[in-house]
């Protein structure tokens, strides 16, 4: 689709869930809301562009299970997956750093304030043009330094990461292929972040779609002659797919007036790209990262196949908190307007409702993972060399990390009200430091005696508590978020979770086929769930669902008075 004529001050909330249309969003700098205020998205917009992304992002996670079945089923949980698991780390840190975090928490904002300047239709060269021409060949040069760095120290990159693992030739080959990704995901990190910031969702949602599909191919193409080393090279394509499927939409969005020279956004008024800011989110997504970096380091000295049962049971257990972001994702762009705006009571009123609501969808998921853990994994892993002794070994660790679900996810949807103002903070980076720190302690403890579950327990308790230091820190300088009444609503819905997982396990133990028995856990820990949140009314659930019941009771009425 092609891109209608922008809207300016006033123009109502008509937008197209894809951006096609989309209303600009304000500057982000103070003051900006005089000269021009950009409309709020409806309800139904953020509803719209939350569903859209959530399917986008369950097809990638769907695909996602697919590709470490293969992996599963190929290669099994043994000497060689742990060697491309250490590979592994370069593509899940470039991606929190450049694409699901890092860049995103600097580039929407600077993209919205070219974008408000842009509808102002006063500025030239083009604010839109000038900030692409201003960033993005030096981040390419970045980008590709970096890149080249990790392909010439990948021994040295592998040592440090996994000193005791069996074949490090082997890790270094696959590092070396999947060291590419710093480049292209990079560049699909910058596109993703240009596209929302138009509030186009649809292409930076199925990028992850598009890469797994390049990992899957490439390993049943190429397994047989290339080994585990195929898995590294479709993760080298994946990242060029992500480019692709993205450039054709971001090509028409940033057509504009061609700029006079590079420098014309940063005279004209713009900060793009702040080097504090830059900086304190990139070590705080680095910081982060740093969690897996340290599991890995503890289980490479444990028996063979203990990396590979930690990253299953994390690909696993995280699902649940990848579709409670997407709410997070949607609504950034408007907390971050009415910071610019100064409405900071519309800030917190959107934030809160956030935690709640994201609370509320992970612990749902975290008590049906707790509850019938075995019954999953051995429904999705255990075939060709993944044996039940697998399976067992996964699960156990699942379960410990679905305790850190709401941690992780309160981490994740609390910083971005940090970063929302386009502020330099580094108050996230030290409560991160924390808790990493905390994981280390804890982890060098545990491992000893519980191995991979020791692990795994240090993992959840340092993201908890660097979740609750976060919280603590929110005031004035960011979103005054009321910490007390949010810790009190909390309180429900982890109470519902509890007696749903509970239940769940009663109900999981009933059925000897995995399937079945997922498929009843599942039922009966989202009744139980659902109704235990409305009884608590967590996260306002009865004003949630009290709709959809009143409309299925009419539709129902309409049906019996036509069958008369």
């Amino acid at each position: 689709m092609n891109p209608g004529p922008a809207k300016t001050a006033g123009a109502s909330d008509a937008t197209d869930v894809d951006g096609v249309d989309s209303a600009l969003p304000a500057d982000s700098r103070p003051g900006a809301a005089a000269g021009l205020r950009a409309d709020t998205p409806s309800a139904r917009f953020i509803a719209r562009a939350t569903l859209l992304s959530a399917a986008l992002s369950m097809a990638g996670a769907v695909l996602g299970l697919a590709r470490d079945q293969a992996l599963a089923h190929l290669f099994g949980a043994g000497a060689e997956t742990d060697a491309f698991l250490v590979a592994w780390t370069v593509p899940e840190l470039a991606a929190t750093l450049l694409i699901e975090e890092g860049m995103a928490f600097v580039l929407v904002p600077a993209f919205s304030v070219a974008l408000a300047r842009r509808a102002l239709g006063n500025s030239a060269p083009d604010p839109v043009h000038a900030l692409v021409s201003a960033s993005l060949p030096r981040l390419c040069l970045a980008f590709a330094a970096t890149a080249a760095a990790l392909v010439a120290g990948a021994p040295l990159l592998v040592s440090a990461l996994a000193p005791g693992l069996p074949d490090p030739a082997l890790a270094v080959s696959c590092t070396r292929l999947t060291a590419t990704c710093v480049l292209s995901f990079g560049l699909a990190g910058y596109c993703s972040a240009a596209l929302r910031a138009h509030r186009s969702y649809l292409a930076p949602g199925a990028i992850y779609i598009a890469y797994n599909v390049a990992i899957i191919s490439t390993m049943f193409v190429l397994g047989a002659q290339w080994g585990v080393r195929s898995a590294a090279l479709g993760v080298a394509l994946g990242g060029c797919l992500m480019v692709a499927v993205q450039t054709p939409s971001l090509a028409r969005r940033i057509a504009g007036r061609p700029g006079r020279n590079d420098r014309a956004y940063e005279e004209d008024g713009g900060r793009p790209l702040a080097p504090g800011l830059v900086c304190a989110v990139l070590l705080f997504a680095l910081c982060r990262q740093s969690q897996v970096l340290i599991e890995r380091y503890f289980a490479s000295a444990l028996p063979a196949g203990a990396i590979s049962h930690l990253n299953y049971a994390q690909k696993i257990a995280q699902l649940p908190m990848s579709l409670s972001m997407m709410v997070c994702i949607v609504t950034f762009p408007v907390v971050a307007q009415a910071i610019a705006e100064g409405d900071t009571r519309r800030a917190r009123d959107r934030v809160e409702r956030d935690l709640l609501l994201m609370a509320c969808l992970v612990l749902l998921g975290a008590a049906v993972v707790m509850a019938c853990a075995p019954q999953i994994v051995q429904l999705l892993f255990q075939r060709g060399a993944f044996t039940a002794q697998d399976t067992a070994a996964t699960a156990a660790v699942m379960r410990v990390y679905a305790a850190g679900l709401l941690g992780q996810t309160l981490v994740g949807a609390l910083v971005r009200s940090y970063f929302a103002a386009g502020r330099t903070t580094w108050f996230p980076l030290g409560a991160m430091g924390v808790g990493a720190l905390a994981t280390v302690v804890i982890g060098a403890w545990a491992v000893g005696p519980w191995g991979a579950c020791g692990i795994a327990a240090a993992n959840a308790t340092g993201i908890t508590l660097t979740a609750l230091l976060m919280l603590h820190g929110l005031g004035p300088r960011n979103v005054p978020v009321r910490v007390r009444r949010v810790v009190a609503e909390l309180v429900r819905p982890v109470c519902a979770a509890v007696c749903a997982t509970g239940a769940g396990l009663l109900v999981a133990g009933l059925f000897t086929s995995p399937a079945a028995s997922v498929a009843a856990c599942c039922t009966c820990v989202t009744v139980v769930f659902l109704l235990l949140a409305w009884v608590l009314d967590a996260a306002d659930t009865r004003s949630l669902l009290l709709p959809v019941a009143q409309s299925l009771r009419h539709s129902v009425t309409r049906k019996l008075g036509h069958g008369r």
